[in-house]
């Protein structure tokens, strides 16, 4: 699925794993491998997409819902895997991995054609970070797996073209839900996970006429539900000419071209 332009598809969202393809000309590149390699490769194959094709694995942090499958799929296809030293020293079970290349927050590298700009925020993990991925004209911001916006994650995702952001629970319903009290208050907390409601106030400041698509990302199956975070984050774009996409935990999403 090579192009001229980003083509973008989350292939898994949510609490039990992770991954979004990114393809543009001379790569495809996976953020994220946070389910089993065999069931990245079968959801590839939904999208009749060769994993042979891919040519780079990012690693954003340690949880397992993000590194799951990247160690094996690297060794498999030969894939580069870029990751920060600190996020590799955490991660446990990744194992060796036969090309490493480190990266630092707030420096940015290239992967062929592709500049890949990542930026640090808040998670209760060792060095999380969200990325922007610049194209010829194109941009897109990824921000998953934050517990609040900074200024720093507002300067980087402006002017995206395309933003995949966390919108994971419902306030009322993470408190009112199955969750023991310190993970309630792990998921709220400053080091934890985004809501609806952040997600909209941060969409209504990042909108503009180059916005063109908003996925909504890493939605919590018991604290929120696809219909209450796409009808609450819509506010936030105000009836904007702006596409509004919601991630799915269990089967690949829609093939946005840019």
């Amino acid at each position: 699925m090579k192009n001229n332009s980003f083509c973008v598809c989350p292939l898994a969202s949510g609490s039990k794993g992770n991954s979004l393809f990114v393809s543009c000309s001379n790569s495809s590149i996976l953020i994220d491998a946070g389910l089993s390699g065999v069931e990245i490769e079968r959801r590839l194959g939904i999208l009749n997409i060769d994993p042979e094709s891919l040519t780079a694995i990012i690693i954003t942090h340690e949880h397992s819902d993000h590194i799951k499958g990247a160690g094996i799929l690297s060794r498999r296809y030969k894939l580069p895997l870029y990751i920060t030293p600190k996020t590799y020293g955490a991660c446990q079970s990744i194992g060796k991995i036969d090309d490493l290349r480190f990266f630092e927050c707030g420096t940015a590298f290239n992967i062929d054609q592709i500049q890949v700009n990542p930026f640090s925020i808040s998670h209760d993990s060792e060095d999380p970070a969200g990325l922007t991925l610049e194209y010829k004209t194109q941009k897109i911001g990824i921000a998953t797996d934050l517990g609040i916006v900074t200024n720093l994650v507002k300067e980087h995702l402006k002017d995206s073209n395309l933003l995949y952001l966390e919108s994971n629970h419902d306030p009322e319903m993470l408190i009112n839900g199955p969750y023991p009290w310190h993970l309630k208050q792990r998921i709220k907390g400053r080091m934890g996970h985004l809501s609806n409601t952040d997600a909209k106030i941060l969409i209504s400041e990042l909108r503009n006429d180059r916005l063109k698509h908003v996925i909504l990302a890493h939605l919590s199956e018991e604290n929120n539900c696809p219909q209450k975070a796409a009808r609450e984050v819509s506010e936030g774009l105000n009836s904007s000419n702006t596409i509004l996409h919601v991630a799915k935990p269990h089967e690949p999403g829609k093939v946005i071209r840019l």
